[in-house]
């Protein structure tokens, strides 16, 4: 055990050795008021940063890349795995005929008494019975209903940007009809809060700032809630999968050929494209206009989920529609570089893949934002070669007589709204949150198929949540501090990066002196940092030395954001928040990892340093004490093997506890998948133990250590002297 006293007698040798460092009192590695030179110390990631898409080396790498892609989208969407699909109970009614082409109003369920709208176009005339390709229009901004107005129809077709003075008002619904025209069955429906979809408001899809408070309950919550974060619910999720129910009712229909499906949308709509076309293999084109840039990546809440762009963009996104054809725009607004930036990338992704010629971007900066008439032209050649629709180019629109509000108004005295407002959307949650929970339910473990089942799926989510394994020893640069002999003990101190991202550590080690060092390397995770295996005397903690004494080496490190990343040594009680005048997580978490993933990538990376280093350690084993369980707990759950041994104090963490996503231990979607007591089983077979739990052992743990094989591999401790339990399990072992 080395006292202050005695540390402080080699302060002098230390300072004379490695200037400005003071290790014995203030336990740091950097200089006083330095901070580690880390890159996530500087301003967070937010939607109108800069998204390249870095093409990888080969063919493989890229489908490696791209299924784990696939899965970030699904999970940040609430649908991994996607959700059981209940009937559609489709009522299609009100027909109107306009020269070649029917419209009809739609409604469905894509889930029990949530309603999708919109209109349904229909080319007239053809054979009976014939089959034909059908096109998914999610409209975007301004709704299907969008009108330039009548004032502004002169100056956009003396601009080029409109041919008609009527049907170019309308011009989401002059490309429907136009597509009807050609021989394609069209379906535009309501993005939430637009026209027709009145369940969920368009203040609270698109405009929400403050949370209401009886929307953040425990038990009731709403959209944007911690709740409903920690769920991956929200308006993107509802939406995407909106879209995927929009094309199961296309395939509903008996005129509809399910091979040739395609999707198009611009704005907001040129987003859902992009992530429909992302998850959902049926589209076989697509024309994702106005989104895919490297520039901004979409301004509403309903273009934005936590996770969805933590290590991408839309032009990543986009490319995972890849090899099948796409097309876009390049005009004067955020898509503006994508000639020389974005597009160039996908070209060299589709050559590839031997098929260069399925991705184009037609430049056109003489117009601002738009899906315009070119555009839309654009747009037709597209589909018209590759729906093989077979008609003569150029393509020309024709006008048609308006549709008047009785025309394309869903609802109406026949077909009466359903309720929506507040109420409706806290029951939709819990429905939400209920069907999940039943879905997940059924993969816990209790054989060998079914754990491994349980891995896929839960285990896979929250290596999507985080996002990386343990890193590359080579990746590492370890800078030497201080080395001092202390309290009968070898007191290290060293500096870590990760070189590829920018990422430093202070981490101090204790290495036995007195009793020979048996191989083992035991990390402490302690929620106030490598603080925690001292007392304010700066003595070691009794737990720590006992290690030591047991021949053990510890090492403690600062996590990110805490200790040396801190201007005091008070823990930080609320992580950072891209926008704090909208109470929307997605604004930071779209974009930036949370604290808690930040923090168990560096625990990875020390794992990464421990064990692969020179010394060659016998086992590498993990302690997570003092509010540092949780963070111990995911790192060993997505380090798996590379951990020997595990002790963690749960102190009856859960995260379904937090009241605010800006909570330290916030973590995107993991209620929907098993809460804390999941991330703890996913160990199996591994050996854990677990403390510090009033409950006892969480069920799932256990029958996930009996489905391993090992139901010995878990132990139990009660509540009192929880460190002093863990280290006598690990001592015994």
């Amino acid at each position: 055990m080395f006292r202050q006293s005695a540390a402080r007698g080699c302060i002098a040798g230390i300072l004379t050795m490695f200037s400005g460092v003071i290790l014995a009192n203030d336990l740091r590695v950097y200089p006083p008021g330095q901070q580690p030179n880390d890159a996530r110390l500087g301003e967070l990631r937010n939607l109108n940063g800069y998204f390249p898409f870095q093409v990888p080396a080969s063919r493989g790498a890229w489908e490696a890349r791209a299924a784990e892609l696939r899965r970030r989208v699904l999970v940040a969407t609430g649908l991994w795995p996607l959700p059981k699909r209940t009937p559609l109970n489709t009522v299609i009614h009100g027909k109107v005929k306009r020269p070649g082409f029917s419209v009809e109003k739609v409604y469905f369920e894509s889930m029990p008494n949530h309603f999708v709208t919109g209109l349904l176009y229909r080319p007239l005339g053809g054979e009976e019975n014939e089959r034909r390709p059908a096109v998914l229009c999610p409209h975007g901004h301004g709704g299907r209903l969008q009108d330039y107005g009548a004032d502004q129809m002169e100056q956009l077709i003396e601009s080029g940007g409109e041919k008609f003075l009527e049907s170019g008002r309308f011009p989401k619904l002059a490309r429907c009809a136009q597509l009807a025209r050609m021989g394609c069955v069209v379906f535009i429906y309501d993005m939430l809060g637009y026209a027709d979809s009145v369940q969920i408001s368009y203040a609270v899809a698109h405009r929400m700032e403050r949370l209401k408070p009886e929307k953040n309950g425990r038990e009731n919550w709403g959209l944007y809630s911690t709740q409903a974060e920690l769920r991956l619910q929200s308006i993107f999720s509802i939406q995407t999968w909106n879209s995927i129910r929009g094309l199961d009712f296309l395939q509903s229909l008996p005129d509809v050929d399910p091979e040739r499906l395609a999707v198009t949308g611009g704005s907001g709509g040129g987003t859902q494209t992009i992530l429909l076309g992302a998850v959902d293999q049926r589209p076989i084109a697509a024309f994702p206009n106005g989104m895919v840039s490297t520039s901004m990546q979409g301004g509403c809440m309903c273009e934005n989920c936590s996770l969805l762009r933590v290590d991408s963009g839309n032009v990543e996104l986009a490319a995972l529609f890849a090899p099948r054809p796409q097309a876009m725009t390049a005009v004067n607004d955020w898509t503006k570089d994508m000639m020389t930036s974005g597009y160039p990338e996908l070209q060299q992704l589709y050559e590839m893949l031997g098929v260069k010629e399925n991705v184009y971007c037609r430049e056109m900066l003489e117009f601002p934002h738009n899906y315009n008439y070119p555009t839309r032209q654009t747009m037709y050649a597209w589909f018209n070669k590759h729906l093989d629709l077979g008609h003569q180019e150029p393509i020309e629109e024709t006008d048609y007589q308006l549709l008047s509000p009785a025309e394309y108004s869903v609802w109406n005295d026949d077909h009466p709204s359903p309720e929506g407002g507040d109420d409706y959307e806290i029951t939709l949650m819990r429905y939400m949150a209920d069907v999940s929970k039943k879905q997940l339910e059924a993969v816990a473990p209790n054989d060998a198929t079914s754990l491994q089942r349980f891995r896929e799926i839960i285990g896979g989510a929250f290596q999507a949540i985080v996002g990386r394994g343990v890193p590359a020893y080579d990746d590492i640069q370890r800078t030497k501090v201080a080395k001092e002999e202390l309290g009968g003990a070898l007191v290290f101190a060293d500096r870590i990066r990760l070189q590829s991202r920018g990422e430093e550590l202070p981490v101090i080690s204790l290495f036995p002196k007195s009793t020979a060092w048996n191989g083992d390397v035991v990390i402490w995770i302690d929620g106030a940092g490598k603080r925690g295996m001292f007392d304010d005397a700066g003595v070691v903690h009794s737990e720590v030395q006992r290690l030591l004494d047991g021949g053990r080496s510890v090492v403690g490190v600062d996590l990110f954001q805490q200790g040396e990343f801190l201007a005091g040594n008070q823990r930080l009680e609320k992580q950072r928040d891209v926008n704090p005048t909208r109470d929307v997580a997605a604004y930071t978490f779209c974009y930036n990892d949370s604290l808690l993933v930040r923090r168990v990538h560096d625990i990875l990376t020390v794992i990464s340093w421990v064990k692969f280093d020179e010394h060659a350690p016998k086992r590498v084993n993990l302690v997570g004490v003092n509010g540092g369980g949780p963070i111990a707990a995911l790192a060993r759950a997505i380090s798996g093997k590379a951990i020997d041994l595990a002790a963690i104090d749960s102190s009856g963490f859960r995260f379904e506890k937090l009241a605010t996503y800006l909570d330290p231990n916030f973590l995107p979607g993991a209620v929907k998948y098993g809460d804390f007591p999941s991330v703890l089983a996913l160990s199996a077979p591994n050996s854990l133990w677990v403390g510090g739990d009033a409950d006892g052992l969480p069920s799932i743990v256990g029958q996930a250590f009996a489905a391993s094989g090992n139901p010995a591999g878990v132990t139990v401790s009660p509540l009192q002297n929880v460190s002093d339990a863990a280290v006598e399990w690990l001592l015994s072992k």
